[in-house]
């Protein structure tokens, strides 16, 4: 019990008098606890990263739905798919295409032939007449006629190269046209490209699909989710990414153990306040969108440690009040972690020494006392 009547000094005038006439004062012994130091967040749990699934041609309509929100998805996994008869039709338009412009490619092929023929039989007959000429025994103007009719085979020969060079080109263009059409054909199936859960999907059997609008799906990538927390300046200075914490979520009884992701390099300049990501496990209970509380441990150790009332803490540091023999003795003391209502005391006082357990009550540097053991003052 402690005296509410005691007069600070009173003890000293005492002299040395029975005990039972000093004041009673609850005393504690610094014992070793296991003690952490944690900082307290809370915040909104969110996806870590959410995937939109859009679909990769427009206009087409959703032919079917192959998945539901809340399903789990491989990387890969043909979500929906789209509508191809369209499509098939161009690329059936397309082949007949081809297929015509092959046969004129053929066509100007014969002509080439025929052409190199002609062109072939005009040099001979200018040949000719140009040695009859020379001779003497041909005239002037069938050199020039036959000369002539050459060059004019020529340029036929050419126009019919040329031909067969823009059907092989017209050919390849809808080559191009096809390859497009197959991809597209191949693109109707709307995939994933991760693994995850489908958070929300907006597709609708029927519906014309469009890469503009609002997505037809979203995962939530690997079934990833974080508390995002925001935490003051004083306290984001503490955590550092790897760092153990402790989730509750708000209606849940169990504890889920997670890990700090991401620290914030930048603390808002009007709230002063950063924010801190912490991952849980793919396999809790918790969900997107709840909201939940953490507790990050900075440290844990298990160390020497007093009551909080025990330590005076000002601007020279921190002290304790030290009985020994049943005076009291004010002594220095360095603090580390404070956990719950006790601080660890790092140097100062050693194992076993019995301090006042409030340090700034009733008592001074020197009083005796009759020091009552805490556990005996509250049994009282």
């Amino acid at each position: 019990m402690v005296s509410a009547l005691f007069v600070p000094g009173l003890a000293n005038a005492q002299g040395g008098g029975d005990r039972k006439n000093l004041p009673s004062i609850v005393v504690s012994e610094a014992i070793k606890r296991d003690l952490v130091d944690r900082v307290v967040a809370t915040g909104t749990l969110k996806p870590v990263d959410e995937i939109y699934v859009q679909p990769l041609v427009d206009g087409l309509s959703v032919e079917k739905l192959n998945v539901d929100i809340g399903d789990k998805v491989e990387a890969g996994a043909s979500l929906a798919e789209l509508s191809k008869d369209s499509l098939i039709l161009q690329k059936s338009q397309l082949q007949a295409n081809r297929a015509k412009a092959e046969a004129t490619v053929a066509q100007s092929k014969a002509q080439v032939i025929e052409a190199q023929a002609n062109y072939d039989d005009a040099v001979r007959q200018r040949d000719r007449a140009d040695r009859l000429g020379k001779s003497g025994s041909g005239s002037v103007s069938q050199v020039e006629q036959t000369a002539a009719a050459a060059d004019v085979a020529q340029a036929r020969l050419q126009a019919s190269r040329q031909n067969v060079t823009v059907g092989e080109a017209d050919i390849k263009v809808v080559d191009a046209q096809i390859e497009d059409i197959d991809l597209k054909l191949s693109r109707t199936s709307v995939k994933t490209p991760v693994a995850g859960i489908v958070s929300a999907k907006n597709a609708r059997v029927g519906a014309i699909a469009s890469g503009s609008g609002n997505p037809l799906f979203t995962v939530i990538k690997d079934n990833a989710i974080e508390l995002v927390a925001d935490l003051s300046e004083t306290d984001i200075q503490k955590v550092q990414v790897g760092q153990r914490a402790i989730i509750t979520v708000a209606g849940g009884r169990n504890k889920i153990e997670g890990k700090v992701r991401l620290v914030s390099p930048t603390v808002d300049a009007t709230t002063r306040l950063g924010s801190v990501h912490i991952l849980l496990p793919t396999d809790s209970p918790a969900r997107a969108g709840m909201y939940g509380s953490a507790e990050v441990v900075i440290a844990s150790a298990n160390a020497l440690a007093l009551p909080l009332s025990a330590v005076t803490s000002g601007r020279d540091g921190s002290t304790t009040r030290r009985v020994e023999n049943g005076v009291v003795k004010q002594v220095a003391v360095e603090i580390g972690i404070q956990d719950g209502g006790f601080v660890e005391i790092k140097n100062g006082i050693s194992a076993g020494d019995v301090v006042v357990e409030k340090a700034g009550a009733f008592v001074r540097d020197g009083d005796k006392i009759n020091p009552v053991p805490a556990d005996a003052a509250a049994s009282n």
